[in-house]
């Protein structure tokens, strides 16, 4: 039995108060989905800035028996109050409320600032002040910076590229401090392009793998930034769900205070996700018309190439993701494709 199974296991015969920041949100709303189907409180806070009621609405549909033990607060980890309010009589926390996207950081660095630093000063403040047993964040590759060497490893990093990646950054060194001056236990996740159901694919920062699906769906121009040589490490929303029972629950003393990588050590370049997703559409979609893409110019601030060692989460937290890219594609196909045509 593997450590993720049986850290499910013990849900189902304890139940804990969670607090799910960026409840609403796409990893958000899966945390919150599995921890309710397994009999957990939770405490969601989000204010909707990317964040979308219409989650709650699905996870509600799905874990309808259990609706009763989720308690949502709108508020923003901004107000050092909503923060207090939501992590009062809580034990584990699942911070994931952030703005994302390198672009949106570059157009607005200093909104990006607010919410991923003062935010995240706030949350450790109030769930350290509320005697939190874990903290468990969304920490970011994007930390990795310029370092050209694959596959990344969790202690050697460059200069960061965006602004995004200075914020996410500066999350692991307060979550160092707080560790070291409070003995407040902390837990990073650097998260490689997580990609899956309830994942948004409008807006101008939506992630590449929804938009793609959107774009073809709706017969519009695929874009590639750059060659298509361009590569990442996708990884699908159960391995990162799983990351963040584990950390949360983990009774290693030498897996606390780290950082670890989730992802699947593996690398996928542009081009070859977008034959796989248009191959995939072929088979779901049989009368659709796909076009070839369309590439244009390096996007400021993305790095070129990304691959994760994840030696550390393996052996520390036995992480052991189940989801290559091509088999989380073919479980989120579905998903993506009525979600796109119920917004028509």
């Amino acid at each position: 039995m593997s450590e993720y199974t049986n850290r499910l296991e013990s849900l189902k015969s304890n139940q804990y108060t969670w607090l799910i920041t960026g409840v609403a949100g796409f990893i958000g709303s899966n945390l919150l989905e599995i921890l309710l189907n397994h009999n957990q409180k939770v405490i969601g806070l989000d204010n909707f800035a990317t964040g979308h009621k219409h989650n709650l609405d699905k996870v509600r549909k799905i874990n309808e028996p259990n609706w009763h033990n989720f308690t949502f607060i709108e508020g923003d980890i901004c107000s050092l109050d909503d923060c207090k309010q939501a992590s009062n009589g809580v034990d584990y926390v699942l911070h994931q409320a952030a703005l994302g996207s390198v672009p949106r950081s570059i157009e607005n660095p200093i909104r990006t600032n607010k919410a991923n630093i003062d935010g995240f000063l706030n949350m450790l403040v109030a769930c350290r002040d509320a005697g939190v047993k874990r903290f468990v964040y969304a920490a970011s590759s994007s930390t990795y910076g310029d370092h050209p060497d694959l596959p990344k490893v969790e202690d050697i990093i460059g200069m960061p590229l965006s602004p995004y990646a200075v914020t996410k950054y500066v999350n692991e060194l307060y979550a160092s401090v707080f560790d070291r001056a409070y003995g407040f236990k902390c837990i990073g996740l650097r998260y490689f392009n997580i990609f899956g159901p309830r994942q948004d694919p409008q807006g101008a920062y939506a992630a590449v793998i929804p938009r793609w699906i959107a774009s073809m769906l709706h017969n519009e121009p695929v874009y590639i930034n750059g060659d298509g040589e361009t590569s990442r490490d996708f990884c699908y929303i159960e391995n990162a769900v799983q990351a963040n029972i584990l950390s949360a629950m983990t009774e290693n003393p030498a897996a606390i205070g780290q950082v670890y990588n989730i992802a699947l050590n593996d690398q996928t370049s542009l081009q070859e996700l977008f034959h796989m997703i248009r191959q995939l559409l072929k088979e779901k979609v049989p009368d659709l018309v796909l076009s070839d893409p369309v590439f244009r110019d390096f996007r400021q601030g993305d790095v070129r190439h990304s691959r994760a060692d994840i030696t550390k989460a393996k052996t520390l937290l036995g992480y052991d993701p189940r989801y290559p890219i091509q088999k989380g594609l073919v479980e989120s196909m579905d998903w993506y494709i009525d979600d796109v045509l119920k917004s028509e």
